[in-house]
């Protein structure tokens, strides 16, 4: 049960699965994405030297998280 509305304490997760099994996922407490199999550990180093979609990201978590706080 999530019960605080600070920000700080929320933490934002895209997952990228095929098959059923994670191969990719940004954390916004890490603020980058982390490659699980060999093809989400080469998409993840070529993700996170692009600045403008880690930036994009990051906002995902104010933008979608804190909004929705609640519901």
């Amino acid at each position: 049960v999530f019960s605080s509305p600070e920000l700080k304490d929320i933490q934002f997760i895209r997952s990228y699965c095929y098959n059923k099994l994670e191969f990719i996922r940004f954390d916004s407490n890490l603020g980058k994405y982390v490659g699980y199999t060999e093809l989400g550990v080469k998409n993840a180093e070529r993700w996170n030297k692009d600045t403008s979609l880690i930036a994009a990201m990051k906002a995902q978590r104010e933008t979608y998280c804190l909004n929705n706080v609640g519901n």
